[in-house]
């Protein structure tokens, strides 16, 4: 894993990465692995498609210790982040040190799709199905095999390189 120095959404001479930047989204923690070999990744690109067959659809990065668990088990554990976890999803993004590994930062249970937050209220257990890549990320596209969706308190968003308080925003009627 990499310290980055920079932000990667600051580069004035890359317009696609900053109009990625202003889309903003909900930060999930992916994570995949047993007891002995255990790996996460910070991601907003994702989206979830619903029907007989739910999926989620993800771009992560190919070269992540994530992907690799990902390939190796062929499932993973996604949970959303709440406004408490801001420096957890720095350290698993790879921007902030985490001093005696990223599981020692915070309490996981571990479950057959991997290790999950113990403090995730909602979070959804996936098969991997499919993967290719997209510019240089990989899109993956996973199936969902259970979900729970409990109650959000203060998620946890990102947009233009900072976090957001999801929670703080009201609802248009």
């Amino acid at each position: 894993m990499t310290i980055h120095d920079t932000h990667p959404f600051a580069s004035e001479d890359d317009p696609v990465r900053r109009f990625r930047g202003r889309l903003g989204g909900t930060v999930t923690l992916w994570t995949a692995g047993d007891a002995e070999d255990r790996a996460g990744l910070t991601v907003t690109s994702l989206m979830v498609a619903h029907g007989e067959t739910p999926q989620v659809l993800a771009l992560l990065d190919p070269d992540s210790d994530l992907v690799a668990e990902l390939r190796r088990t062929g499932r993973a554990v996604v949970q959303l982040l709440s406004w408490a976890d801001r420096g957890l999803a720095e350290m698993f993004a790879g921007t902030a040190p985490a001093p005696g590994g990223l599981f020692r930062q915070a309490e996981f249970a571990d479950s057959a799709h991997g290790p999950r937050l113990a403090t995730a209220t909602t979070w959804a257990d996936v098969d991997l199905v499919d993967e290719a890549l997209a510019g240089w990320s990989l899109l993956v596209t996973c199936r969902v095999s259970a979900a729970v969706a409990g109650e959000d308190v203060d998620p946890l968003g990102h947009r233009r390189g900072r976090w957001l308080r999801l929670g703080q925003e009201k609802e248009a009627r």
